[in-house]
């Protein structure tokens, strides 16, 4: 086989890998619960309270970015996971077991790639440690923060916001099973906290305990009955059950009418009931009569289902809005 022709080879290999990576460049770029994105694409908060502003109060981070970017990288970063080797200087996923090794008096970071763990001195008062622990935690320095407030919650297990900041270290490493561990100790110490008792619903919703997870967001509904991001979890979950209309009010709740249509609609295509799913974005209509989502998701989901009389009539309706003699489907 000459150069020349290996040369082709490679190239079109190279061009394969980038078709594919594009073509799943938005699955692989996100982040979070999947239920959670599907939902905050249209503005609205959920899941977890894992950030951590400077004055100590857990808040969640904004997603964004620039879509067309995280697109074109997707292909080179892609390519480079075939071929490069493992980066040895930077730290990676923390494992059970060194989770383990955290949970103990006096444990502390990861110094290196290999995750050996330097003792640190347990020294200091519970709060001194918490202090430390939340401080890393809005750096970003998740495996110290983990030590600092490890340390803190043993030094006082009874420090309820020490056990509820390590849930979210820990959700931040992809340990949920310890997250929730850590949540439920930070909600026996201060059961009325509603930020604690929204971040143990929400981890017991992503573990699948779907009953227990609306069970602790309705309390902690009771207790901030306007906070966006639990009412927005409520919905998630009762969604999860089979109560739509009920996860439907929830959603109204938390973000008005015509984000509470939309979310359900949203989430019922993501289960595969169209049929369902019009009857919500019909309703948004009527909320708004000009939400483009709407329309564009109609015209789609009527010429599925065989009913090309109404989807024309909203791709009629749609174009009217838009000024657009051909309008095509999907995008917000």
């Amino acid at each position: 086989m000459n150069k020349r022709r290996l040369i082709a080879i490679f190239v079109a290999f190279v061009l394969t890998i980038a078709v594919t990576a594009m073509w799943s460049a938005a699955t692989l770029e996100r982040e979070g619960d999947a239920d959670a994105n599907v939902i905050e694409d249209s503005g609205a908060l959920a899941g977890e309270a894992d950030e951590i502003n400077e004055n100590g109060e857990v808040v969640k981070k904004k997603k964004g970015g620039n879509k067309v970017a995280r697109v074109f990288a997707a292909p080179f970063k892609a390519f480079g996971k075939l071929f490069s080797r493992k980066d040895d200087s930077k730290i990676q996923r923390m494992s059970e077991k060194d989770a383990e090794k955290f949970e103990s008096v006096g444990v502390a970071r990861v110094d290196d790639s290999r995750n050996s763990l330097d003792k640190i001195s347990a020294s200091g008062s519970a709060r001194e440690h918490l202090a430390n622990g939340r401080a890393l935690l809005l750096e970003g320095r998740i495996n110290e923060a983990i030590s600092h407030l490890s340390t803190a919650s043993y030094l006082d297990p009874r420090l309820a916001e020490a056990h509820n900041l390590l849930g979210v270290a820990y959700s931040h490493k992809g340990l949920q099973d310890r997250a929730k561990e850590s949540y439920e100790r930070a909600v026996k110490a201060e059961p009325d906290d509603a930020q604690t008792l929204n971040n143990l619903g929400f981890s017991l919703y992503q573990n699948g305990n779907y009953r227990a997870a609306i069970d602790r967001l309705k309390r902690a509904v009771k207790l901030a009955p306007h906070d966006e991001r639990i009412l927005n979890n409520l919905g998630l979950a009762l969604c999860r059950m089979g109560k739509y209309e009920e996860a439907y009010k929830s959603f109204a709740r938390a973000g008005g009418e015509l984000k509470g249509h939309l979310n359900i609609a949203r989430m019922l295509e993501r289960f595969g009931r169209e049929e369902e799913a019009i009857k919500y974005y019909e309703g948004a209509r009527r909320v708004d009569p000009n939400s483009t989502f709407a329309l564009r998701r109609l015209v789609d989901l009527y010429q599925r289902i065989g009913m090309t009389q109404e989807s024309q009539a909203a791709r009629t309706a749609l174009s009217a809005i838009s000024g657009e003699t051909n309008v095509a489907v999907g995008g917000k």
